[in-house]
């Protein structure tokens, strides 16, 4: 199995923090847009509710062991936590290596694409890391397992449980006073919510909520760094799409839940004193990445000689691009966001003063067409791919990505350096390797076998 070798992180650090998000020019005020998206919101728990009437409604303002509250267990797939050994494990994860200003950090959604990769490089410079993960089975477990593997090595323990679990979170946060929580975990992917929305509004907004009300309520409270999404400028025709343009058109459930989002990140800002940073990714790639994005279907697709759908726009906008984004430039964004981030004002859930509110696009700003993305893949794979070109379907997939990343540059020194050939020759060498793909194994179709 290779190994995830993400390049070192920049250290950047500001004095001059954004205390609010950028202005928008439309004719809403504030209060307005506060007022619909809290509305947004209420619907979007109402939903969840509606649309999983048969699970179990865990208590998640319970403070005891789970082992002690069997619904709680089931509800949430949260397996057995608590005792001395576990809580040696914890601290022993947590403790910093490096000083001065070391940071303590909670990654939630650890074993994840970007959570893994930022844990085990804050890990290598010696920060204090506890990984939070449910392991869920949206795409192949075993490859989650894979990576919380890799960060036991480095020393990171992956604690296996649910962001709605209120009683494992106050039981993390008695355990550590973390400096820091990096909010990753999230159900992902544009096409999934119209299979299963609900587990849409669980994660990305019920599952916030939980993130922050156990932060709110720390003492000390952390400074919160969370993953917004590129999805929110949704329907936006402005290129490139800067932090100021409009986010109140969402194209997909997905988007609208990442949206809501950062409505609620303002309102525990406000209200709490929390410092909040949000993220918005745009299409991250490369080595240990998602099974379900294009870039990692379509190679192992072309390896089994299968043809491979490539969509194109309607109308004028045949071309679909994307603003692909290789991963060690997102963690090195994931980081300066760490290293900038002002603290919380607030003290067992009390306002002190008023806290840093930021919000950055993290994209690398040079839009390449999907099919430019396919014909990269089969020069590196040295195998023609089977082309199936349909027109884009109307399923919350937009055409085209492009981020404005000036204001990252600015604050968090954020330069992306990873061109798309390079981050896919990367992707395809540890893919390869991974999944033990042999080249000698070429059939007559022309596509290679994997065991």
């Amino acid at each position: 199995m290779s190994q995830m070798k993400p390049e070192k992180p920049l250290h950047h650090h500001h004095s001059r923090l954004l205390t609010r998000w950028p202005h928008h020019s439309n004719p809403y005020s504030p209060f307005s847009k506060l007022l619909f998206w809290s509305f947004c919101a209420l619907s979007l728990f109402l939903a969840f509710f509606l649309l999983t009437p048969n699970s179990p409604s865990p208590n998640l303002h319970s403070t005891g062991d789970p082992s002690q509250n069997p619904s709680l267990r089931r509800s949430l797939r949260t397996t057995n936590w608590g005792g001395p050994a576990w809580e040696k494990k914890v601290r022993s994860s947590c403790r910093v290596r490096r000083s001065p200003n070391g940071l303590t950090v909670l990654v939630t959604g650890a074993a994840g694409f970007v959570g893994s990769h930022l844990s085990a490089t804050l890990r290598r410079r010696g920060d204090g890391v506890l990984g939070l993960d449910s392991f869920n089975d949206y795409y192949d477990p075993t490859l989650k397992r894979a990576r919380q593997a890799f960060l036991e090595k480095a020393g990171v323990f992956v604690v296996e449980g649910d962001i709605n679990d209120a009683a494992l979170l106050k039981k993390l946060f008695d355990v550590v006073p973390f400096t820091h929580v990096a909010h990753l975990a999230a159900q992902a992917g544009v096409r999934y919510a119209l299979q299963n929305p609900g587990s849409y509004v669980r994660s990305n907004v019920a599952g916030l909520v939980s993130i922050l009300e156990a932060a709110k309520s720390a003492n000390p409270q952390p400074a919160i760094v969370w993953a917004s999404s590129s999805s929110v400028y949704g329907l936006n025709s402005r290129v490139p799409f800067s932090e100021s343009d409009r986010t109140d058109r969402p194209a997909s459930l997905y988007a609208a839940t990442k949206k809501a989002g950062e409505e609620i990140a303002h309102v525990y800002n406000h209200i709490y004193g929390l410092s909040i940073t949000g993220l918005r990714f745009f299409t991250v790639y490369g080595p240990w990445g998602r099974p379900d994005m294009a870039y990692f279907f379509f190679t192992k697709d072309i390896l089994k000689g299968k043809p491979i759908t490539v969509f194109e726009g309607h109308g004028s906008a045949h071309t679909v691009a994307r603003d692909f984004t290789y991963i060690d430039d997102v963690v090195r964004g994931c980081v300066a966001a760490l290293d900038t981030a002002g603290k919380s004002t607030g003290s067992g859930g009390k306002k002190r003063g008023p806290a840093p509110l930021r919000v950055y696009n993290l994209g690398n700003t040079t839009p390449v067409p999907v099919s430019e993305l396919v014909n990269i893949l089969e020069k590196l794979l040295k195998v023609k791919a089977v082309r199936k070109v349909v027109k884009m379907p109307r399923n919350g997939d937009v055409p085209y990505t492009h981020a404005n990343i000036s204001l990252a540059e600015r604050d968090l020194g954020y330069k992306p350096v990873t061109d798309l050939q390079t981050g896919l020759k990367r992707f395809v060498k540890w893919y390869l390797d991974f999944y033990s793909v042999k080249k000698e194994a070429v059939k007559e179709h022309g596509g290679l076998a994997t065991e």
